[in-house]
Formats: structure tokens, C-alpha cells, sequence
């Protein structure tokens, strides 16, 4: 059986749409330049408000991929 490493990054999205759009914005974004992406886990999110009124999303995550070589 082959060892593996794999190595962790945060990143955040953001939308003004919802918390979902910005999650699928960050992983569009690092897809573009980390190959292998395994694991993405939701570790906060919150709300950008502009006179009681939200008017952005955010959602920070971890973002697993595999390393190669």
C-alpha cells in the first residue's frame, strides 16, 4: 500500500447571494490552482451587514488535497 501526505489550507469565499455560492466561489478559485482537492470542511461562517441588512456571505474553509511526487 502507498503512503500519502496530504496538506491543509484555509481560504474564504464570499457572496452576496448565500453561504452556499460563496463555499462553491472558494473551491472554483483553488481548483484553479491546487490539482487533487479531497476534503473541504466549513470551519466558520458569517455576515457581512450594512444597516441591519446583510449584505454578504462568508464562509471560511479547510481545503484538503493530496500532494504529489
Amino acid at each position: 500500500m502507498e503512503n500519502s501526505v496530504y496538506k491543509v489550507v484555509e481560504v474564504i469565499g464570499m457572496s452576496e447571494k448565500s453561504w452556499e455560492d460563496a463555499a462553491k466561489s472558494a473551491i472554483a478559485t483553488v481548483d484553479n490552482s491546487i490539482r487533487d482537492i479531497r476534503v473541504a470542511e466549513v470551519i466558520e461562517m458569517d455576515m457581512r451587514l450594512e444597516d441591519n441588512r446583510i449584505v454578504g456571505y462568508r464562509i471560511k474553509l479547510k481545503v484538503s488535497f493530496k500532494l504529489e511526487g
